[in-house]
């Protein structure tokens, strides 16, 4: 991105360059310029799609996306715009889009999505078509906000295979249960925020097993690690700490199992899953 940025830079200087000078020609080499080197961004606004393949984008969009990007793609509660998203104005037959779709953006907390290039091929089909439905109307919302997401969009999947994975391969029942931690998860949190604290446990304390040269064990919550130092908040809600060198510990770090599974999550997997959580209300 930073590289096109530059290139257009280049090219709007040049032009202009060429007009101040006054050269011959200069406005037919300027509509020249602008005839033969299109930016990627012109050429992508220009292109028309086939109704089918739109069509198909859009199932798959709905199915994947719409629940951060909105049904339309103009921006859900943590996804942003992508009509008005200068990376998808850049796109040029999926050059940037594919990669973006199957690596994921962790640091933005989008996760990898394995397509085939026919459906990577529909999605750029379908964002586009929105992309320029959006120019033509001018921007159906000025503002550039995020939108809500329906609780319907994120009941795809089978909660009887959500439940199976629960207690099987997703090994969810190590950590969780049901009837504990999970009682009424679907009461306090719905749709699009029960999602991201199922693939982003933000605030999930880790907690720590001491065992001191006794034999004795200490636990609690960790509270600070080092080389040097362990300590926890026990029970009783009193700070303990010892020399690293002297205990043996063992910590159980709920949300890095969570991490693990970003990358062994089939979409049906995720999808179904989903759908078990929401019956526990």
């Amino acid at each position: 991105m930073t590289d096109l940025k530059f290139q257009r830079q280049v090219n709007g200087l040049a032009v202009l360059l060429l007009a101040t000078l006054g050269l011959g020609a200069s406005h037919t080499t300027a509509r020249t310029a602008q005839s033969s080197g299109k930016s990627k961004q012109d050429t992508s606004a220009a292109e028309t799609y086939p109704t089918q393949l739109v069509q198909q984008g859009g199932a798959l969009f709905q199915q994947d996306c719409s629940f951060c990007h909105g049904r339309d793609a103009t921006g859900g509660e943590s996804g942003p715009d992508l009509t008005r998203s200068k990376l998808v104005a850049a796109d040029v037959n999926g050059d940037i889009i594919g990669p973006v779709v199957r690596n994921g953006r962790p640091d933005k907390g989008m996760p990898p999505f394995a397509r085939s290039d026919q459906q990577i091929a529909s999605l750029v089909a379908f964002i586009h078509t929105q992309l320029q439905q959006g120019q033509t109307s001018g921007g159906r919302r000025g503002t550039g906000g995020r939108k809500g997401v329906d609780p319907e969009d994120l009941q795809s999947g089978s909660a009887e295979a959500g439940k199976q994975y629960f207690n099987g391969a997703g090994g969810c029942v190590n950590c969780h249960s049901p009837t504990g931690d999970l009682a009424g998860i679907a009461s306090r949190y719905e749709g699009l925020e029960l999602e991201r604290r199922m693939l982003y446990p933000r605030g999930a304390k880790s907690t720590v097993i001491v065992t001191l040269a006794s034999g004795r064990e200490v636990s609690g919550t960790l509270a600070y690690l080092d080389e040097f130092t362990v300590g926890l908040v026990n029970p009783d809600g009193q700070y303990e700490s010892w020399q690293t060198r002297d205990v043996k510990y063992k910590i159980n770090a709920p949300a890095e199992a969570h991490v693990d599974l970003l990358s062994k999550y089939t979409d049906a997997d995720v999808h179904n899953l989903m759908a078990y959580l929401q019956t526990l209300k």
